[in-house]
């Protein structure tokens, strides 16, 4: 052993400290960015859409928002207001939806998965799709959709696929019963086996 080795061990030490450090706050603002984005990538996979992507749940004139079924939409203000108080915005990425814009996420997706298959655990069929019937909606950023998360049951509002954290529909009974199991994706939902 030389002299120089104790002194490098702790600078080894420092060094990998941050870059720790720096690795953690990096994954933070990923986890942050990357809801949002994923989110809206669905909405944003053609130019024609049926609102405003980012309109916050208690803004009005959004087609998104005013083809809801109103106790959904009533749900989600109830709830945006409240996440307010905690300093929480409810962002919609994406509410009612056309036919025509679920047909063609479908297509997207197809191409994007490769197969109808793949693109079912991720794009509803427009005879399917809660967005088309006006009950869902995709809640963004990331604090927001796990604000929802945490809080949504006392509204009746639920996170209905696992692998989709932004999607909630109105489950009136979740405030006293606990919203009920997720579904893995939309493949395992029956109203998707129509």
């Amino acid at each position: 052993m030389n002299q120089s080795e104790p002194a490098t061990r702790p600078r080894r030490s420092s060094a990998l400290a941050v870059l720790i450090v720096v690795g953690a706050v990096a994954a933070g603002v990923l986890a942050d960015q990357w809801l949002p984005a994923v989110t809206r990538s669905v909405d944003t996979l053609v130019g024609d859409h049926d609102g405003p992507p980012g309109a916050t749940v208690l803004g009005d004139g959004n087609p998104s928002l005013s083809n809801l079924d109103p106790g959904l939409l009533a749900a989600l203000r109830e709830a945006a207001t409240d996440a307010a108080d905690d300093g929480i915005e409810l962002v919609v990425t994406s509410g009612w939806r056309s036919p025509e814009y679920q047909r063609q996420l479908l297509r997207d997706a197809v191409s994007k998965y490769g197969s109808e298959t793949e693109a079912a655990r991720w794009v509803a069929t427009p005879e399917t799709s809660a967005h088309v019937a006006g009950a869902a909606i995709d809640i963004g950023p990331a604090a927001a959709a796990t604000w929802l998360s945490t809080h949504g049951a006392a509204y009746g509002l639920c996170q209905i696929y696992a692998n989709e954290p932004w999607h909630y529909e109105l489950r009136p009974g979740a405030g006293a019963n606990g919203c009920p199991p997720r579904y893995t994706d939309p493949t395992d939902d029956p109203r998707m086996q129509q």
